[in-house]
């Protein structure tokens, strides 16, 4: 399996579909919510969700649907990334319901050599996010600094660290 890509494996206007989604529990959006101090009861209450807003239940927070689309690019995208430089966009463009499931692709919209190292490059994606029907829910942009063919020749190979298994009595 694949776990990333070197700056030269990138092509512009190359879509990579990342599986397998991810359907969104109460659990996963509450647990979030806790782990980030988010208490907004549209997230938390399902009493105040269903009385009071728009949808009549809970909405899963934006945020979680994020990080949820940028893990599931790592394998893709970002696996040998030496840093990811910047969000250059963020658009929640619909919401997402506890039972949903979420898919995402990344695009490649532009790559360029670094100014600084030649053993690096830029690549600038944007990654949308959609549910099982097919709606958009969430699109990003960002630039992602990874490695040359070189770099990761330099520096040991695709798994550097990785320990050998020793047999007993071998």
């Amino acid at each position: 399996m694949q776990f990333g890509r070197t700056y030269e494996e990138f092509e512009v206007g190359a879509t990579y579909k990342h599986w397998p989604g991810k359907t969104v529990t109460e659990y996963d959006d509450h647990l979030f919510c806790l782990l980030t101090m988010n208490h907004h009861p549209l997230h938390m209450d399902t009493n105040y969700a269903e009385r009071t807003t728009d949808f009549g239940k809970n909405v899963v927070v934006g945020n979680y649907v994020y990080s949820l689309l940028l893990g599931m690019s790592v394998p893709d995208i970002s696996g040998k990334a030496i840093a990811n430089l910047e969000i250059e966009s963020l658009k929640h463009v619909a919401p997402t319901f506890h039972g949903d499931t979420v898919y995402g692709q990344t695009t490649v919209l532009d790559k360029w050599p670094s100014k600084s190292k030649d053993d690096r490059g830029i690549v600038y994606v944007e990654t949308k996010g959609y549910k099982q029907d097919g709606t958009l829910v969430c699109v990003f942009r960002r630039k992602v600094m990874v490695p040359t063919e070189t770099y990761i020749k330099e520096r040991g190979g695709e798994q550097p660290g990785r320990p050998e298994l020793k047999e007993q009595g071998k």
